[in-house]
């Protein structure tokens, strides 16, 4: 009794592989709802299916849930702040505090210069200190919106819901005869974020709106983000069939070969392939004492798999990315740079870690050097490996040198040569380079006991 399909509306057939994790947003998807599909060559998939006769509409009508202040709440308690950096000021915006913004320089003699406003400060008093009181504003704003239509936001195209708090009381404006500076915060639902400030904006003088993304608000089903109008058909292999039908591999390696230009051009020559197109999502936060510098999405150029693999590992090829001032090189093998490029003054360019094998080494005999996880059938395979890089330039904050565990992960991704780089400094000068790609998902089996990698055989 499955509903009849429509041309009118899209569907697009994915292949999970072993590890299915269904989307949070969107159209729902219940286990019982699924065909089992034979190929000419008796491969077997079952494929789950999406039900789309208004199941969101239904939800929203039966849903009984905390409201979206009550589940944003464990946000506040924990004192959490969260930080985007751009080129000149960086964000601080602590929930259900204050937003701060700031800059900060080092002056001869290390002593710091900072340059600070204060966007906004919370209004209400502390939800903690007061609960009742607190309670009764959080509910009474919550049934105003329950009786109203959500406010939205044109979010990169597409009309998000959001949840508003409002933050007064700021740094005077002298623009506008010393009145408080005030901000809006937008709480936009994303299944994936760590509650990452997606965009600050000065909307009208000395009035700004702060848009923040969080996995909190996605269990109200009025503040789920929907994704796409492309409804996803899930299709995994039964024991025995690969992960793919053979015949759709074949042809998408047919549709990548006529994609590939007619003249072989050196790689020096096509400085298009090097440029670099970050994500729409850009993730700066710190989370606790864990700092979360940077993340940007890079799309590598399309070499064929196996020379970019071979390239990758030899270290000739360089993966690239990071937003914001810093950027991050990462040479397999070699070392791991972080640098500032200004048209004026140059390139700076600082030495996180440089590759010693002996040292690696001896650093996996005492650290995980890598991850595992179980396949349905019981076999394991690598999840992730871990490098040190060691031997830095050294620290003015420490007087050591810097050092760096650099973790390759596997990242599927629509883009099958896009590479995601982000950098965290949990201690000072000591970092966590993350490194995740399609690209690493091709080798990291070949994994030896200490986490180095090899090209395919």
């Amino acid at each position: 009794a499955l509903p009849q399909l429509s041309d009118d509306i899209p569907f697009r057939v994915n292949w999970p592989g072993t590890e299915l994790s269904l989307p949070t947003t969107g159209v729902l998807y219940k286990e019982d709802n699924y065909i089992i599909m034979t190929t000419v060559d008796k491969e077997k998939y079952k494929c789950l299916l999406p039900l789309i006769a208004s199941g969101n509409e239904e939800e929203e009508k039966d849903y009984k849930g905390p409201a979206p202040g009550e589940l944003l709440e464990p946000l506040f308690k924990q004192s959490s702040c969260s930080y985007r950096i751009e080129s000149y000021w960086t964000y601080e915006v602590c929930h259900g505090k204050h937003i701060r913004q700031y800059h900060e320089e080092k002056e001869t003699g290390q002593k710091i210069n900072i340059q600070e406003y204060y966007l906004g400060n919370m209004i209400m008093k502390n939800p903690l200190s007061e609960p009742e009181e607190s309670r009764e504003l959080s509910c009474g704003y919550d049934l105003l919106l329950s009786l109203t239509q959500i406010p939205t936001k044109n979010i990169e195209g597409q009309m998000t819901p959001y949840y508003p708090v409002e933050l007064g009381n700021g740094t005077p404006c002298s623009l506008r005869q010393n009145l408080p500076r005030s901000s809006t915060v937008m709480y936009i639902c994303h299944p994936e974020a760590k509650h990452e400030i997606l965009s600050v904006a000065e909307v009208t003088t000395c009035e700004y709106e702060v848009v923040i993304l969080t996995p909190l608000l996605c269990n109200h089903p009025k503040y789920r983000f929907r994704a796409s109008p492309v409804n996803d058909i899930f299709c995994q292999s039964l024991p025995g069939s690969p992960l793919k039908p053979h015949n759709l591999e074949q042809l998408e390696k047919q549709q990548e070969m006529l994609k590939m230009p007619f003249r072989r051009v050196k790689e020096e020559e096509m400085p298009s392939t090097k440029e670099e197109k970050f994500s729409s999502i850009h993730k700066p936060v710190a989370v606790g004492s864990h700092q979360l510098l940077t993340v940007g999405t890079t799309h590598i150029s399309k070499l064929t798999d196996e020379q970019l693999i071979k390239e990758f590992l030899s270290g000739s090829y360089c993966f690239h990315g990071g937003v914001g001032w810093w950027k991050y090189e990462f040479c397999y093998g070699k070392y791991v740079h972080q640098y500032h490029e200004d048209k004026e003054s140059g390139k700076t360019s600082v030495v996180v870690g440089t590759w010693s094998k002996e040292e690696h080494i001896e650093w996996s005999r005492k650290n995980a050097a890598r991850t595992f996880y179980l396949r349905e059938d019981g076999t394991q395979t690598v999840r992730m490996v871990s490098h040190f890089y060691g031997n830095g330039d050294v620290c003015d904050l420490t007087d050591k040198p810097r050092q760096v565990t650099v973790k390759l992960k596997c990242k599927e991704s629509d883009s099958p040569h896009a590479v995601t780089i982000y950098m965290l400094e949990p201690h000072s000068c000591q970092y966590i380079l993350g490194v995740e790609s399609p690209v690493i998902c091709k080798i990291l089996d070949t994994a030896d006991e200490y986490g180095l990698l090899s090209v395919p055989s």
